[in-house]
């Protein structure tokens, strides 16, 4: 005995849509894991990747208020897909899309910190009064711990916890001996110096 699953045409294209969804769901999961394994380049994935992210989006709205959500229809056909739910209903993009948009955005972040870096130790050279220094050099301390591309034994980082220790002892209305500033001046431009020659070796890494 045949038995029909729709009563008209358009509980028919409904159905189709339901198998079209299915179909790319499954098909997402497959392209995710095989991407995992590295059985195909990243290229590849990508190109694949968009095209199922794009039929997806367009079924979507095709079956919007015919299913209650992507999630649902698929506990609802027994899927376990997670990979593929996470792809195109979480990211919406290609994983490789979203690694190129962390490494930018991490890229980013460190070129701010070096920029701040740099306009700390000039302000820090250009003003060697202790009630003036001991705040910049706690700035340029900070910016530099924040720099992820700097060993944690860079030699700017212990001397401005070195001069941070001294200052720290001083009263407020003390002031740097001649030859302390002098001192100052010299491990700030050292290691300034330093800074500057280890951006490229870091950059590179």
């Amino acid at each position: 005995m045949e038995v029909k699953l729709w009563n008209d045409k358009r509980e028919r294209e409904m159905y189709d849509n339901f198998a079209e969804l299915y179909a790319i769901i499954k098909a997402t999961e497959k392209l995710e894991k095989a991407y995992i394994r590295d059985i195909i380049s990243a290229s590849e994935y990508e190109t694949e990747c968009q095209k199922l992210i794009a039929h997806f989006k367009t079924l979507s709205s095709t079956l919007k208020g015919a299913v209650p959500s992507i999630e649902r229809f698929a506990e609802i056909y027994k899927m376990d897909c997670p990979a593929a739910l996470n792809r195109l209903v979480t990211s919406g993009v290609p994983a490789t899309v979203e690694h190129r948009a962390a490494a930018a955005a991490s890229a980013t972040t460190s070129a701010s910190i070096v920029a701040e870096c740099v306009q700390n130790f000039i302000t820090a050279m250009d003003s060697l009064k202790l009630n003036m220094v001991h705040p910049l050099l706690s700035d340029l301390s900070t910016s530099l711990n924040k720099l992820c591309l700097l060993p944690p034994d860079f030699e700017g980082k212990t001397k401005m916890k070195e001069w941070l220790s001294k200052l720290s002892k001083m009263e407020a209305a003390d002031e740097l001996t001649e030859q302390q500033a002098r001192q100052l001046h010299f491990d700030l431009e050292s290691s300034y110096n330093s800074f500057m020659a280890a951006l490229p070796t870091a950059a590179g890494t």
